[in-house]
């Protein structure tokens, strides 16, 4: 619509000459809707070349296997109906504005095609860039949520620590005892801890199945759980800040100890938790240790409180850290051997702790490039609208812009006269798109318990790169028409 309305004037004229020489309206608007449906036809083709392409492409960034089903006559009828309305409504608007016009009044040149301050032409470079603006701000806060949980500090350290899964529980402990000795003995491993569950698991390792004495009958709480039977703080990097670790080897009695970590404690109420008595069921495990809080599964949820046990739980997992000498992938290896001797029917399954937890940034990760791809898309159509806006005015204020130059009138005056419309334009997509954009990033992030905020800076700088965007979009216009011959402009034909 913008770049057909662009050259207005022209088709102005085109209409006035046709209707004279006995043209009907209905053809005149037949000519225009089958020029634009011709046109998006034409842009149907290409875009089922381009979306052959870029669909490998498409699926890897979101993660699915979405295909185009090309021997389907639904699809081919769909896309004929897309073509259709897309070519409806892209000349629409040409169509029945520009066959209405009366031809005396167009060969006299008393027709301003979308003259006032409020035109449809207007209206659509304000939607679109309130769309883009909209986009952009949620691209950038998106990504500034992920950075943000990034940079979280997860209270472990993730370097080198790999866990292995242990086949059948408590079958296999004294394997897993021999596994971890051998590991370390051989110089694989710095460290080695035997445990129910690794440093990234949750789910189904929960319990609400503790009592301590003063404990609130009504309270109903959901505790992270797990259980080692010594070294699980020195191998996973976890700090006791209170107490000290489980070692079922030092201190036979560990197995029945525990470690709270810091939410644990102050939702139990401790003021001195060691040696306090926590029942899981009617097992008493006496308390020995208090560990920092840390990121368990997700680094966007809150730390819940959690337990560890000692070796009176299950156990089927193994955390490994790994030795700094010799690299990473060698010590794996070498571990898939450790684990093939004393496990040789069963596969190893093992997770690189680092690997996993930049794993769970994936999604984020997928809606922020979705919505950048989106927001350039969108700046790009406005872009576009703006451009054949500028177009149309430089052409149709072609003789006033040369009467201001014979006048005086300096390039830079002439460019400042015509962006200025356009900067009202922009400035209005502005005051309408951020309130919303701020609106609906709040929803957004509100589904995350570890968030970040929306500074006022952010806002600012996505309203100076609009107006950045707009401007360099309108100055090529805007420029050719300031330093064009002005004889060439008001010359008499």
């Amino acid at each position: 619509m913008n770049l057909c309305t662009a050259k207005s004037s022209k088709y102005a004229k085109e209409v006035g000459v046709r209707k004279v020489i006995g043209a009907r309206r209905y053809s005149l608007i037949l000519r225009f809707l089958g020029e634009s449906t011709l046109i998006a036809a034409i842009a149907g083709v290409f875009a089922l070349y381009i979306i052959l392409i870029c669909l490998p492409f498409f699926n890897a960034m979101v993660g699915e296997k979405l295909n185009m089903n090309l021997g389907n006559g639904f699809f081919w009828i769909a896309l004929q109906v897309s073509i259709l309305i897309t070519g409806i409504l892209a000349g629409s608007y040409p169509a029945f504005y520009l066959s209405s016009f009366l031809p005396v009044k167009v060969l006299k040149g008393m027709v301003k095609a979308g003259s006032g301050f409020v035109t449809p032409r207007k209206l659509l470079i304000i939607t679109q860039f309130t769309i883009a603006i909209v986009l952009i701000t949620s691209t950038l806060v998106i990504h500034r949520q992920i950075q943000f949980a990034k940079a979280r500090d997860t209270g472990y350290d993730k370097s080198r620590l790999v866990s292995f899964k242990i086949p059948d529980q408590d079958q296999t402990r004294r394997a897993a005892k021999l596994v971890c000795s051998e590991l370390f003995e051989s110089g694989v491993a710095e460290s080695t801890s035997i445990n129910f569950a690794s440093m990234f698991e949750s789910e189904d390792k929960r319990t609400d199945h503790l009592r301590w004495s003063g404990k609130d009958p009504a309270l109903q709480v959901t505790f992270e759980r797990n259980y080692t039977i010594s070294d699980w703080a020195k191998t996973t990097g976890v700090q006791i800040i209170q107490g000290r670790d489980i070692d079922i080897r030092e201190y036979p009695s560990d197995s029945t100890a525990m470690l709270l970590n810091e939410t644990a404690v102050k939702l139990m109420g401790f003021d001195n938790p060691i040696g306090e008595i926590v029942y899981e069921w009617n097992t008493p495990f006496h308390v020995v240790g208090v560990v920092n809080d840390f990121v368990l599964e997700s680094p966007f949820d809150p730390v819940r409180p959690m337990v560890i046990g000692g070796p009176k739980g299950w156990f089927n997992n193994v955390n490994v850290k790994m030795s700094a000498y010799g690299s990473l992938a060698e010590n794996i290896n070498k571990m898939e051997q450790i684990y093939k001797k004393y496990y040789p029917a069963e596969p190893i399954r093992y997770s690189i702790v680092e690997d996993v937890y930049a794993r769970l940034f994936d999604k984020e990760q997928r809606m922020g490039s979705l919505v950048t791809w989106f927001a350039g898309l969108a700046v790009f159509i406005s872009c576009l609208g703006l451009f054949g806006l500028s177009a149309y005015m430089a052409e149709n204020r072609r003789k006033e812009i040369g009467i201001r130059k014979v006048l005086g009138a300096s390039i830079y005056d002439i460019v400042s006269l015509l962006s200025k419309e356009f900067i009202i334009l922009v400035s209005i997509s502005i005051v309408i798109a951020l309130p919303v954009a701020w609106w609906a990033m709040n929803i957004w992030l509100s589904n995350y318990a570890y968030r970040t905020d929306i500074p006022w800076w952010l806002l600012a700088a996505v309203a100076v790169l609009t107006i950045g965007i707009a401007l360099l979009t309108v100055c090529w216009q805007a420029v050719k028409a300031a330093t064009a011959n002005p004889v060439e402009a008001i010359k008499s034909e």
